[in-house]
This record gives C-alpha cells, sequence and structure tokens, in this order.
C-alpha cells in the first residue's frame, strides 16, 4: 500500500491563484502598517486557500509486474553457415538461465526466418511487433542473437530500455563473392555490350588463397568456357548475344577452401537480344492480289528494313520501247544477291519465276547464303509448277517441295495437319479461326514434300505449307498465293497476319518458336516448366538441380499438342538447372545470390548506431556468452562479458481510497481560531497604546 497526497480544488485553479496574490497584497499592507498579528493573518489565509484547493489523502494497494526481456533469434539462411546455429541455440540457453536467475523477469523469444520475396532479416520488423505486444512500462531490455546482417534498419523501434547484439560468427570468417556490378536488360544482336563484373574477398582472408579466381561463363547452359581472374578488381566484359530473344548469362566461380559458402560464387543475366534492323529482301515476280499482303506485314514493322522489287517488265516483253524512255528501276541483281545478300536476314520470293533475271550462279549464291545460316521463303503460284520454276534452278537443293506440274483450282480450306497441331509455328491457330471455321482458298499448287515438315494442308491432304533447316539456315514454302483471302476476311477470313509473323520469326530463328524448347517461368518461388516438342513420343522427366546441389525429378503433363508443363515449389532462392535429355536451361528462382548471401561476413558495423543510442553493447559470442546485469536507467548497460537490463518497477493498482486531509468543519474552526487569535493580540496591543 501507498499512500500520496493530491488535490480536488473546489473552485478553479485560476481562482485560486488569485486570491492567493490578492491575499498576499493585504498581508503586505498589514505588515507596513505594523499589525502586531500579521502572521496570524497570513496562516488564516493559507488556511483559506489550502481549504479551497481541497487536500485529500490517496491510499492505493498495487500489485508489482514483472520485468520482460525480449529475444529475437536470428535463424535465417546466412545463421545456417559454419557453426552459427549451434552458436545461437548456446546463447539463447544462457541468455534464458541467465534471465530464469533474476527477480521478478521474464524473457519473451521470438524467432525469425527469412523475409518474403528475398527480403532478407527483419529484425526489426519483428523486434517492434514484439514490443507492439508488451506495455512499454514493463520493457526491461532486449537482445538480437544473429550475425549482423539486418535489412530493415531504417525500421528500427524506439526502445525504453537497453538493446544488445550477440554476435554469432568466428573472427577468423571469410568469403568470397562474385557481384554482377553492370549488366543491360537489352543488346542488339552482333554488337559488344559490356558487362562489368567484381569478385570480392571479405573477412579474414588467409595469406594462402589465391589473389585469383576461376571464372566460368556459359550462355544458355551450353559450351561453359574458364578463365582465371584477378579478385578485387573490376572485370571488363564484352559480351555478343547468339541469338534473339532472352540470353541466360551463368557466371561462376570455384569454391575456395576455407569460404564461408558458395550460394554467393554464381550469377546469372539474362539479356534479351534484339535486332538492331531486319533486313528483308522481297522479290515479286509479277503483280498479283497477294503481292501487297507481304508488303504491309514487313512495313507494319517498324524494326524491319525492306527492300521491295516487283518485276513489271521482264527480258523476254519487247513492246518497243526504249529503255532510256522508262521511269523503271533497273533490278540491281549483282549488288543484292552477290555484294550484300548476307546483309539481309530473310529473303522472300513472292510468285517468282526463271526469267533470266538471276542467272544460275547468283542462285548458287543463294543456296550458299542458306546454307551458311540465311533464310528463304517461297510464296509460290502457278509458276511454281511451270517450266520456269525455281525447282528448276539450282534452288532446288535447299527446296523441301518439288511440284508436279499441277495447279489445283477450287475452294478448299486449309487445315493443321498433326505435326502442325504441335508445331510453334502452327500451334493453336485453329483457336483464332472465325466462327464456321478458316475462309477458303482457291487455288494451290500440287508438290510433293521431299524433305522438312508439313505443318498445313489443303484438299486431300496434299501438303500446303512445307518447313525444312539445311544446315545452318531455313527454307519453307507456301505452296499457294490465296493467303491474302484471309487478310480480306473473305468467308470470315482466318488468322493471316499471325502466321505469316510466326512463319517469318521462325525463320529468323527466334528462341520461343524452336520445335524443341526447355524453358521455366518464375513467379515467387513457383517454378513452371514448359516443355515443347514436336515429336509424338512424350518427352521424359526433368531434372532439376538446386542451389544446393539436390536433385528433383519432375514429371511433365501435356497440356496442349506438343506443349508440356510441370509445377516445382522451390524451396529456397538461388540458381536452378532442368535438364531434359540434350536440353539444358538454368532459371534463377529470386537472385541467384539471395540477399541473405550477399554479405556473409557478422558484423555489428550496421547495428552499431542503433545499439549506442539505447546504451547497449555488442558483444561477439565466440568471446562466451556474457553474464546478464540490472543496472540503473540512463547508465552504461554493457561491458566485457555483460550486459545491463533496466529494472522497471511496474506495477497494476488495485484499490484507490481517497480521504479528505481535514473535514470542513475542522478547516473552519482552524481559519476562525487565527484570525480571533490575530484580532486579540492586535486588541490588546491597541489598548495598551490608549492607556
Amino acid at each position: 500500500m501507498t499512500q500520496s497526497l493530491v488535490f480536488a480544488p473546489l473552485i478553479p485553479w485560476p481562482l485560486i491563484w488569485g486570491a492567493m496574490a490578492f491575499a498576499a497584497v493585504l498581508l503586505g499592507l498589514a505588515v507596513m502598517r505594523g499589525l502586531s498579528g500579521w502572521w496570524l493573518r497570513a496562516l488564516a489565509a493559507a488556511a483559506v486557500l489550502l481549504a479551497l484547493a481541497n487536500p485529500a489523502l490517496q491510499e492505493e494497494d498495487r500489485s508489482p509486474q514483472s520485468d520482460i526481456v525480449i529475444a529475437v533469434v536470428d535463424e535465417s539462411a546466412s545463421q545456417t553457415l559454419a557453426d552459427r546455429p549451434r552458436q545461437t541455440e548456446s546463447a539463447l540457453a544462457a541468455l534464458q538461465a541467465e534471465v530464469a536467475a533474476l527477480d521478478n523477469t521474464e524473457l519473451r523469444v521470438l524467432r525469425l526466418g527469412d523475409g518474403p520475396e528475398d527480403a532478407g532479416t527483419l529484425a526489426m520488423t519483428a523486434l517492434a511487433e514484439a514490443l507492439a505486444e508488451e506495455p512499454r512500462a514493463r520493457v526491461a531490455g532486449a537482445v538480437l542473437i544473429t550475425d549482423g546482417q539486418i535489412h530493415d534498419l531504417d525500421l528500427a523501434p524506439a526502445l525504453p530500455a537497453p538493446l544488445h547484439v550477440l554476435l554469432t560468427g568466428e573472427p577468423e570468417d571469410w568469403d568470397r563473392r562474385l557481384i554482377v556490378k553492370n549488366a543491360p536488360a537489352f543488346a542488339i544482336l552482333g554488337e559488344e555490350v559490356m558487362l562489368t563484373l567484381r569478385i570480392e574477398d571479405q573477412g579474414a582472408v588467409p595469406a594462402s588463397v589465391s589473389p585469383t579466381a576461376e571464372l566460368t561463363i556459359a550462355v544458355d547452359a551450353d559450351a561453359p568456357q574458364t578463365y582465371t581472374v584477378p579478385v578485387g578488381e573490376d572485370l571488363e566484359l564484352p559480351v555478343t548475344l547468339p541469338h534473339g530473344g532472352v540470353n541466360v548469362l551463368q557466371f561462376t566461380i570455384a569454391a575456395s577452401e576455407g569460404e564461408l559458402t558458395d550460394r554467393n560464387n554464381a550469377a546469372v543475366v539474362q539479356i534479351n537480344g534484339v535486332r538492331d534492323r531486319l533486313r528483308v529482301l522481297l522479290v515479286s515476280g509479277e503483280p498479283h492480289a497477294g503481292e501487297r499482303v507481304w508488303r504491309n506485314l514487313l512495313k507494319s514493322d517498324a524494326s524491319v528494313d525492306l527492300v521491295h522489287f516487283t518485276i513489271l517488265r521482264p527480258p523476254e516483253k519487247q513492246d518497243g520501247i526504249p529503255v532510256s524512255e522508262l521511269s523503271l528501276i533497273a533490278f540491281p541483281t549483282r549488288e543484292l544477291f552477290i555484294e550484300k545478300i548476307e546483309e539481309f536476314d530473310l529473303i522472300v520470293f513472292d510468285r517468282y519465276r526463271m526469267r533470266g533475271i538471276l542467272p544460275m550462279s547468283y542462285m548458287e549464291n543463294i543456296v550458299n547464303y542458306v546454307r551458311g545460316g540465311g533464310t528463304v521463303l517461297v510464296a509460290a503460284g502457278p509458276e511454281y509448277g511451270a517450266v520456269d520454276s525455281l525447282w528448276r534452278s539450282p534452288l532446288a537443293e535447299i527446296l523441301p517441295a518439288e511440284p508436279t506440274a499441277r495447279v489445283i483450282e477450287g475452294g478448299f480450306q486449309p487445315a493443321l495437319t498433326d505435326l502442325g497441331r504441335r508445331h510453334p509455328v502452327t500451334e493453336g491457330l485453329e483457336d483464332l479461326a472465325p466462327e464456321g471455321g478458316w475462309g477458303r482458298w482457291f487455288r494451290m499448287v500440287d508438290v510433293i514434300p521431299r524433305a522438312g515438315q508439313v505443318v498445313m494442308e489443303g484438299p486431300d491432304d496434299r501438303p500446303l505449307l512445307i518447313l525444312n533447316r539445311v544446315e545452318e539456315g531455313r527454307v519453307a514454302v507456301l505452296a499457294s498465293d490465296h493467303a491474302w483471302l484471309w487478310g480480306r476476311g473473305y468467308e470470315g477470313g482466318g488468322p493471316q497476319l499471325e502466321l505469316l509473323r510466326r512463319l517469318a520469326h521462325w525463320m529468323l530463328k527466334e528462341p520461343e518458336l524452336e520445335e524443341e524448347t526447355l524453358n521455366a517461368s518464375v513467379s515467387g518461388q513457383t517454378l513452371t516448366v514448359i516443355r515443347r516438342s514436336i515429336e509424338e513420343t512424350p518427352p521424359g522427366d526433368v531434372t532439376i538441380t538446386g542451389p544446393d546441389g539436390a536433385q528433383t525429378t519432375l514429371p511433365l503433363t501435356e497440356v496442349s499438342p506438343g506443349r508440356h508443363e510441370g509445377t516445382f515449389e522451390a524451396p529456397q532462392l538461388g540458381l536452378y538447372r532442368l535438364d531434359q535429355g540434350d536440353l539444358s536451361r538454368v532459371v534463377a528462382v529470386g537472385p541467384s545470390a539471395p540477399r541473405e548471401f550477399v554479405e556473409t561476413i557478422a558484423s555489428g558495423d550496421f547495428l552499431s548506431a542503433t545499439v549506442a543510442a539505447t546504451n547497449g553493447g555488442i558483444l561477439r559470442l565466440s568471446d562466451g556468452a556474457p553474464d546478464v546485469r540490472l543496472v540503473r536507467e540512463g547508465r552504461p548497460a554493457s561491458g566485457r562479458g555483460w550486459i545491463g537490463i533496466t529494472p522497471r518497477g511496474a506495477y497494476v493498482t488495485q484499490d484507490v481510497r481517497i480521504a479528505a486531509l481535514l473535514p470542513g468543519w475542522a478547516w473552519l474552526m482552524l481559519v476562525a481560531s487565527l484570525a480571533i487569535a490575530a484580532w486579540l493580540i492586535e486588541g490588546r496591543r491597541g489598548a495598551r497604546a490608549v492607556a
């Protein structure tokens, strides 16, 4: 039980202060006049003012509350390195024993894992949440058992008591890491881009560790190359992307003996390869209704440089008009097909026939162009089956379809073959058909496939679109010149632009249109593996190798013709390698080196300012677990081998009793007595003065 004096004034305090000032003035006058009872008058005035303040005696029955110490235990990924788990548990056990030995003190333990989405160690957020759940008046201290790598220091709460850090790790710890300091998201094919890498050593690096490292570089997990590079220097790495689309560059350094972890020894960079300008040569053998289809398609893409020639006046045409009077441009055959042919990414022959414009030697040059990686698309009309067909030229070496000289006239609906439903060029095109199916075409050239893949067919299952690979290059033959009917919307039309776009991109070797691919998409830590294949036999399971070397077999399910998928929940962040047959893929779930492994050396530098503001301390567990002492508020709370907590003396009031210091009649009697005494003293002195 405790007692205290409280006031419950009968009138507002400003009036009491005013009355006090008035009484002081009157007492001053009494003193100046020499009244002998002035001091009794002062006591009477004080008694009146005190009675108006209404003093009371308050008695409280209090229940003392225990002090609380909050312990936040860091169990993030970086705390699993070396001997840190044992250090952490030993320190926690010692802290629990020390707090249990203190009177009226409790310990709250909060264990903390990795933050969501690679946010790192959110120890300050956890401490703030724990602090919000406890009465601040009872918190006597807080202890962090961690390696010091905290990633939310800006959210540190205002503590009413000391904050201490018990640091795991050993003074001799060291680690080597790989950093990608600069990498572009996009790069132009055929041009070098500069990547900046750096290999750093951290901590107490032994003198025996080599100042160089073995750096392995692989693009799309193929043909890795190893180089010896210096440590501690920025490395400028020129890279030329091998193909369009996403190029995955993997960098790895060999693990060194004694380093803390190799989780930060690898990095993955994804660079999207784009073409600066796509150069297309379109040669139309004669004007026709479908000629503008190709021109509109290619001109609609701002990244395409189109060179288009239409042969309006073939050599055999004799109309008597002198060439000097014609406003036609002569076909620059030698410049295009000899000198600059390698500059073109795609050559399209649209209803072209052999009329002596391109000599046979030029055609042989086109064949060599394709074998070396070039692409040729033949949009065939009736001339393909004629005597002056491209098939009658050296181009027949690479063309996948031989004409029979028969031209089929009559309406038919193009259709996908079984292979076409699986091939990425035509996969899913049937879903784009209008109600009632695709519109009809009315002419096609009868051909016999000699090589390649038939993905579309016409009447009586005759080949309509044939794709073929020729060494490094690609060739396609569309055995009809009526694709333009789809673009005009005849009978509902069809996916003309999508078909021609995919066809052109397949010929330009865009990775997303390859027949055999292994890809993956990442959402959070969910890995969706996508295997595309045109084979009738389903592909086998995919082997997934995690960042820790653990392997998992993932079965795939066919979700559409030629497309198989499987879902894998990644247990941890880092690099995952996918292998299925001859295909490999490297995927980063989160960053290649999670935030927990960017800095692995235990250090209290980041926490020093926060700890110093509370008079706390940072102690290394390698020196032993500290003792816990009681210190007064505002005093230093740490020293060699000990940490301090501040007793709070918190309590809960269970009962309150208030009693007036004096009853009202007692105040009245006291004031009256003092006033009468003053009157009597002054009256007697006045009587003696008269006598």
